[in-house]
């Protein structure tokens, strides 16, 4: 990792990044590209986002200065053993300390796609192949600041083949009943809001 305080970017590099997280979402892509961005400066250059400053150009007129988190995207999975049970992993998280209940989930690769990206982290994280991927939703995680965009799949006709984590991973694979996981939410138990957001688009509306 390193600072780069004057390390300027290409004029166009923020427009191709809005681009390239909107390609599922036309009407997303549509109010994202009323924004301009001009000048980005990378600050920050990280093993998983950068952070960048970029002038902004309101459409209703003035300019600011943002400090922006540049994520490259990532995906979370809801996988179904069959009908009524999913999988759930218990994930060692340092940041906060706590091992939390989540869906699998990582970040996308270069030049990867989102349900490549999908296949991947649920072999990785749970041990289970998937041969379908389903569409779930998008979100961002925290727009204030970041452009970070996670794309959800539900991921069925699941066959075991084993963990592939990475050194710094801790994670225990839970099979778990999908309305335990539910009631798991509504105690608290559950406090990952991405896992949160896919489950509950999920109850909502499938």
């Amino acid at each position: 990792m390193q600072l780069c305080t004057s390390d300027p970017i290409p004029g166009d590099y923020i427009a191709e990044k809005v681009m390239q997280l909107c390609t599922s979402d036309p009407i997303l892509g549509e109010i994202l590209m009323k924004f301009h961005y001009q000048n980005p400066k990378r600050l920050f250059h990280g093993i998983l986002f950068d952070v960048l400053s970029v002038e902004a150009e309101h459409p209703k007129g003035g300019k600011m200065r943002r400090e922006l988190v540049d994520h490259p995207g990532a995906v979370v999975i809801l996988p179904f053993l069959n009908k009524e049970e999913i999988l759930l992993i218990r994930n060692k998280r340092d940041i906060v300390q706590r091992t939390l209940w989540e869906l699998p989930a990582g970040k996308l690769e270069k030049d990867e796609s989102p349900e490549d990206c999908a296949a991947r982290e649920l072999v990785e994280e749970t041990g289970y192949q998937g041969t379908k991927f389903t569409p779930l939703l998008n979100f961002f995680t925290s727009p204030g600041f970041s452009n970070e965009l996670i794309y959800g799949y539900v991921a069925e006709d699941l066959t075991h083949v084993g963990q592939n984590l990475d050194e710094s991973e801790e994670i225990d694979v839970e099979p778990t009943k999908l309305s335990d996981a539910l009631q798991m939410i509504k105690e608290g138990t559950i406090c990952d809001a991405k896992t949160i957001c896919a489950l509950l688009h999920f109850h909502t509306f499938q």
